[in-house]
């Protein structure tokens, strides 16, 4: 898992630079849930499961979630895959006695 992520990293890095050059950039929102855990926070899509991914704090947390989106849609938009839709899931607090 470590490997895939940081081959996605280095592609985005390397493509950034051709992606400018060769098309006209356009802005791509999802909705992102980070999860605090012991040592850092967790980070998952829920429009797109297949990407997760993990920050030492907040800020390093936001970087790595745009990093490994913008690594999902370069790949999507290579293989000419459609791109899934955002999904706001529902939330609430549930009260039971137990």
């Amino acid at each position: 898992m470590i490997f895939k992520h940081l081959y996605c990293l280095v592609y985005v890095w390397y493509n950034e630079i051709m992606v400018k050059q060769s098309r006209k950039e356009q802005m791509h929102t999802y909705t992102v849930f980070f999860e605090p855990i012991k040592g850092g926070y967790n980070i998952f899509f829920p429009a797109i499961p297949e990407i997760c991914t993990f920050g030492k704090n907040l800020k390093e947390a936001r970087e790595m979630a745009k990093d490994a989106l913008r690594c999902f849609l370069e790949s999507a938009a290579k293989e000419k895959a459609s791109l899934p839709r955002d999904v706001v899931p529902l939330r609430e607090r549930i009260a039971v006695s137990v």
